[in-house]
């Protein structure tokens, strides 16, 4: 009886030992590794973030994290279990830069991903018209700064629609730059502006469905995408951004920030188009 005893005993320890070996072996304390290939879409006071989900089988989900500098402190924004995630507390003008880690099912979380993400939310609008400058010149302009219809010959116009001979032109002045992007299939294609490639003649045909990008006189970016065209009209959608260019400055704005703007040379160009067509 004694024997039997000790037996069990023995069988009860060495149960005991496997039960505790095979929890070792199985707790999980490897984290995830950090999300990878992110970007960002910019919109009108939000920023939407995607990138590769992640191909652990455990995978929980994601902590999305901000900054208001690279080197600066992220804070938690928010979770998601998908792979991307839009910053709704975003405002317009402001950069913010975003970090991602990966977390599993039991609570491991990845190092901060690696990649410089930031992107800075800017105003946008929708089915905006102007008219053509020859027979409405109060409504034939736009400033993109007050998000508003303008003379062409306004002091802050961006840029001025003008149908010449059965053809479209958007025109800006002087101290602006303008460019075809090509076809998109919506505003959101063009994520930023060019660095080269601006019109010599300052001016450009318009088309449906194509997306344009505008360098103002003070130094912002703005883009447009034609939605329609008549010889009354054009109708489209914009975004503008508030933030002051950080690639280059113009180099025809003085030093008080005041505008040079030779309307004249425009309209003698817009003059002598008209008549060689």
């Amino acid at each position: 009886m004694k024997n039997y005893i000790i037996s069990l005993g023995l069988i009860f320890l060495i149960s005991g030992c496997i039960i505790e070996s095979n929890f070792t072996e199985y707790l999980d304390n490897i984290p995830p590794l950090p999300p990878e290939d992110i970007y960002t879409i910019t919109g009108d006071n939000w920023v939407e973030l995607h990138w590769i989900h992640n191909l652990e089988n455990d995978l929980q989900g994601y902590n999305i994290y901000r900054a208001y500098s690279y080197y600066g402190r992220y804070e938690f924004l928010g979770f998601t279990e998908r792979n991307y995630f839009i910053d709704f507390s975003a405002q317009n003008g402001m950069t913010y830069y975003y970090a991602i880690t990966a977390i599993d099912y039991s609570g491991n979380e990845s190092d901060l991903s690696k990649e410089v993400i930031y992107d800075t939310p800017r105003p946008e609008g929708y089915n905006q018209t102007i008219f053509d400058f020859r027979r409405f010149p109060e409504r034939a302009g736009y400033d993109f700064s007050t998000y508003s219809i303008v003379p062409y010959d306004d002091d802050f116009c961006d840029m001025f629609f003008d149908y010449d001979n059965g053809k479209h032109y958007m025109v800006v002045y002087d101290d602006t730059d303008i460019q075809d992007m090509g076809p998109t299939n919506d505003i959101y294609d063009i994520s930023e502006a060019p660095l080269t490639g601006w019109s010599p003649t300052k001016d450009v045909r318009l088309y449906v469905g194509h997306t344009y990008v505008v360098w103002t006189w003070n130094n912002h970016f703005a883009k447009f995408r034609v939605k329609y065209l008549s010889a009354e009209k054009v109708v489209f959608d914009w975004a503008y951004q508030l933030q002051e260019g950080n690639r280059e400055l113009k180099s025809n704005v003085n030093h008080k920030g005041h505008r040079y703007m030779n309307k004249d040379s425009i309209l003698r160009k817009i003059n002598k188009r008209y008549e060689l067509n």
